[in-house]
């Protein structure tokens, strides 16, 4: 803990970002891009490079999603918004574990488990993974915001699409 920060500043950082982050899986699940720019630093950078590769089997669920880092507060905000279209997604954090740096900067970890269902017609019906996002937050005009995320798998199961009953939609 720095010394420049009171426990009390400290763990108020600590709950403003536990909502950034809430508001972040609010964005992506609703495919809401204004919202998703709020919680982005102006200069975010997203690493999803390895996070549609399941580290067990090595299948790739996206190719093309996660090649290379996104960078840019309205850029990634899109990217993100758009990048789910047509998928139910829901998405979950728990237990984080958050550093305040200093009273602009911080770091976090936080265990998730995410679980998205794929429209009819798609190579798979679901997918559920787990692992860890670990990011870094900025205050940015008075609002604790994402500067830099990186999203590790440990694992991910698939259900096949032949799996489907005939009564879903």
């Amino acid at each position: 803990m720095t010394a420049a920060l009171s426990q009390v500043d400290r763990l108020a950082a600590i709950e403003e970002i536990k909502i950034v982050k809430a508001r972040y899986f609010r964005g992506v699940d609703g495919k809401d891009e204004a919202l998703l720019r709020e919680v982005f630093a102006d200069d975010v950078e997203l690493d999803y490079r390895g996070a549609a590769t399941d580290p067990v089997t090595g299948f790739n669920a996206s190719a093309d999603a996660t090649e290379e880092i996104q960078r840019g507060g309205d850029h990634c905000a899109r990217l993100v918004a758009n990048s789910l279209t047509g998928v139910v997604s829901v998405h979950h954090a728990s237990v984080p574990e958050i550093e305040i740096i200093d009273a602009s900067h911080a770091r976090g970890i936080w265990p998730m488990v995410d679980r998205l269902l794929f429209p009819q017609g798609s190579a798979m019906r679901e997918m559920i993974g787990y692992g860890h996002y670990r990011e870094t937050y900025i205050k940015e005009r008075g609002q604790w915001r994402i500067l830099s995320m990186k999203l590790t798998r440990l694992r991910m199961d698939f259900v096949p699409a032949a799996e489907r009953s005939s009564t879903e939609v």
